[in-house]
C-alpha cells in the first residue's frame, strides 16, 4: 500500500509520533483503541506518520502476533492518509528479519530498526545486522540510533556505509550529536529525524526533515506548525513554538519515561489508553499532578472529566 506522505526529502512524512500501545484494563491489547488513537493522532494532532511498536509502544512486552495484528489495525485505520512505520528491530538479527517480513505482509509502509541492544556488538556486527534486515523486504528503512538505551551508538562511518543500501533512507536520532549527524547528512543522502523532543528545533536547524516525537501524542499539532514555520523561513515563529512546548517535554520526557507519561497525558486530555505492561508501572498521583501542571503551562487543553 502506497502512502501519500512520502517525498524524497521526507520519506516517512515530517511529523510522526511513536504511538503508545493501548491495553485494556486487564492488560490485553486493545485493537479498537489503537485504531481510535491512530485516527486521533492523524486527524487532530496533525501527524502524517506513526511509529507502531517502537519504544513508546512497549514493543519488548508485546508478542510477534500482537505486533502484527496491531500493525494491521493501524494501517486499516489511517494507512491511506499517513505513513505507518513498524518497529522491527531487536537484539536478534534472525528474529528482526522475521519481524520485518511480517510487517511487510501486514501492510507497513516502512521499518524502524533500533540498534541491537544488550549484547553491544562491534560496528561490523551493527552493519551486518541492519543490512540483513534491509535485504529481507522491499520496505524503506529508518535506523534508530539511541545509545542511551541500546548501549551502542551507530558510528558515523557505519552510517555512511549503510547509506549505500538502497532501502536505508533515514535515521531517527536520539544520540544528540548534531555535529556527527551533520557530517552524515553532508556525506550521504540519509534523511534525519529528531528522535528526542528536547532537540526538535535544533535538528531542523541543521537539516533535519522532521520529528519522531513522543509529546506528539498531545502536542503534535503545535510541532507540525513548528516544522511549517521553519520551512517557511520564519525562525522566530518556529522558536516561539519550540519554547511553548518545553513544559510538555519536561512533563512527559523528563520524569517517569515516555510510555508511562504519554499514557498519563492521554488520559488527561480525555483519550485514555489503559495501563502499561510490567515491568513498567503507571504514573503516581504525584507524577500526574506534576504532569497536569506541565501540560497546562504548555497550552495543552485538558479534559473536563
Amino acid at each position: 500500500m502506497a502512502s501519500p506522505t512520502r517525498t524524497p526529502d521526507a520519506p516517512f512524512g515530517r511529523m510522526l509520533t511513536a504511538m503508545v500501545t493501548p491495553f485494556t484494563a486487564d492488560g490485553a491489547l486493545d485493537y479498537d483503541g489503537a485504531q481510535q488513537l491512530a485516527a486521533y493522532l492523524v486527524d487532530e494532532q496533525r501527524n502524517d506518520g506513526l511509529i507502531v511498536s517502537g519504544t513508546t509502544g512497549e514493543s519488548p512486552v508485546t508478542s510477534d502476533e500482537e505486533k502484527e495484528r496491531l500493525l494491521r489495525a493501524v494501517v486499516e485505520a489511517v494507512g491511506e492518509r499517513a505513513t505507518v512505520v513498524a518497529g522491527a528491530g531487536t537484539y536478534d538479527t534472525h528474529h528482526s528479519v522475521e519481524l520485518a517480513r511480517r510487517s511487510e505482509r501486514a501492510g507497513a509502509h516502512g521499518l524502524l530498526l533500533v540498534t541491537p541492544y544488550y549484547s553491544k556488538p562491534p560496528q561490523e556486527g551493527v552493519y551486518r545486522h541492519f543490512t540483513a534486515i534491509a535485504d529481507a523486504t522491499g520496505l524503506p528503512v529508518m535506523l534508530y540510533d539511541i545509545p542511551g538505551r541500546t548501549g551502542t551508538p551507530i558510528a558515523t562511518e557505519t552510517l555512511i556505509r549503510l547509506a549505500q543500501h538502497e532501502r536505508v533512507v533515514a535515521v531517527k536520532d536520539a544520540k544528540g550529536d548534531l555535529f556527527a549527524g551533520s557530517q552524515v547528512m553532508t556525506a550521504t543522502d540519509l534523511v534525519y529525524y529528531s528522535g528526542d523532543d528536547t532537540l526538535n528545533l535544533p535538528w531542523l536547524s541543521v537539516g533535519g526533515a522532521g520529528f519522531v516525537s513522543v509529546i506528539g501524542h498531545v502536542a503534535g499539532a503545535v510541532l507540525a506548525r513548528m516544522i511549517e514555520r521553519h520551512r517557511a523561513g520564519d525562525p522566530a515563529g518556529a522558536l516561539a513554538l519550540y519554547r511553548q512546548v518545553l513544559p510538555v517535554v519536561d512533563g512527559i520526557m523528563m520524569r517517569a519515561g515516555g510510555a508511562i507519561m504519554s499514557k498519563a497525558a492521554l488520559g488527561l486530555v480525555g483519550r485514555p489508553v489503559g495501563p502499561v505492561r510490567p515491568p513498567l508501572v503507571g504514573a503516581t498521583q504525584e507524577q500526574i499532578a506534576e504532569l497536569r501542571a506541565c501540560l497546562v503551562a504548555g497550552g495543552v487543553k485538558l479534559s473536563d472529566t
